[in-house]
């Protein structure tokens, strides 16, 4: 496996092995201290955003005539829509998590 994409070894430390079961030693993220986790959601929700606008972007420049491929277009559609899901089961697991936490007794 290479190194993980938009920083997955914060939130996954020690998952990430190459094949045959040997760690990976990933290069520390030395750029943004700890950031919280308010900061890392909404940065998550910018990404996406960013995403479906290079979608929408390349799928304008296509439908123009532009000298854009067709699997480009489909490439970066499928990434919005990948990006989509994931934020919406993280919202999902937020929200089932929150839910747990107010139904407990005091």
């Amino acid at each position: 496996m290479g190194i993980p994409i938009n920083g997955a070894q914060r939130v996954l430390p020690g998952l990430i092995e190459r094949p045959g079961g040997k760690k990976v030693d990933l290069p520390a993220d030395e750029s943004h201290p700890e950031a919280s986790f308010t900061e890392m959601l909404s940065s998550l929700v910018n990404n996406v955003n960013e995403l479906h606008a290079a979608s929408s972007d390349i799928q304008q420049a296509f439908l123009n005539g532009e000298p854009v491929e067709l699997h480009q277009v489909m490439i970066k559609a499928e990434e919005a829509g990948i990006a989509t899901d994931l934020l919406l089961e993280i919202r999902n697991k937020l929200l089932n998590a929150y839910n747990e936490i107010i139904r407990m007794p005091v």
